[in-house]
């Protein structure tokens, strides 16, 4: 497998984190004056995995199309058999500031579980949806019957399972030296919840 960096939709795009991979894995950055969304159409480029949806894919192009024909189906699936729901963002804070500052940890923490809450509680809101989506009521109820009520679940002792294979197949692939305990990847301070 070959890889390929650059800008999906403006070109020039470089990497803003130095990349320190194995050497057997082969990556490099695409022409300064191409994108991934044309190489993608143009056939340069087999697969695009991205954080959004290539315009060429939203713009109906014939000459791409999903991996999945029906995505959801197949997470669906693969939540009932591994029970693992893909952790969308990981919060990492530095450890110069987490020395000097030992609190900040759980704080933030906190801060991240409050919003969650409030965000939950508007989309439970049944009688003046603050979305646009005109049956988002029906949504939630399905993804809370099939994932639960904490489908974005927060903390270690939630998200476990999912680190350790997550931490799997990083080793198996060769982009991490070694398998941590993923305990190890969490402060002392945000393993516990507080009442102040």
């Amino acid at each position: 497998m070959r890889y390929r960096t650059g800008g999906m939709h403006q070109p020039g795009r470089v990497e803003k984190q130095r990349l320190n991979l194995p050497a057997e894995i082969d990556i490099s950055a695409i022409a300064p004056d191409r994108t991934l969304a044309d190489m993608l159409v143009t056939g340069e480029i087999d697969a695009l995995y991205a954080p959004r949806t290539p315009r060429p894919l939203l713009d109906g192009s014939p000459h791409v199309r999903r991996l999945f024909a029906d995505p959801r189906a197949v997470e669906e699936q693969y939540f009932a058999e591994t029970a693992i729901f893909p952790i969308m963002h990981v919060v990492a804070l530095r450890r110069d500031v987490h020395e000097a500052h030992p609190w900040i940890a759980r704080s933030l923490y906190s801060a991240f579980e409050q919003a969650k809450a409030q965000t939950v509680a508007r989309m439970a809101e049944t009688a003046a949806s603050p979305y646009l989506l005109p049956w988002l009521y029906a949504e939630v109820e399905r993804t809370t019957r099939l994932l639960g009520a904490d489908f974005w679940s927060y903390g270690l002792d939630r998200n476990r399972a999912t680190l350790a294979v997550f931490q799997r197949y990083a080793h198996e692939q060769g982009l991490i030296g070694r398998v941590l305990d993923p305990g190890e990847l969490f402060v002392p301070e945000t393993h516990e919840s507080y009442v102040i």
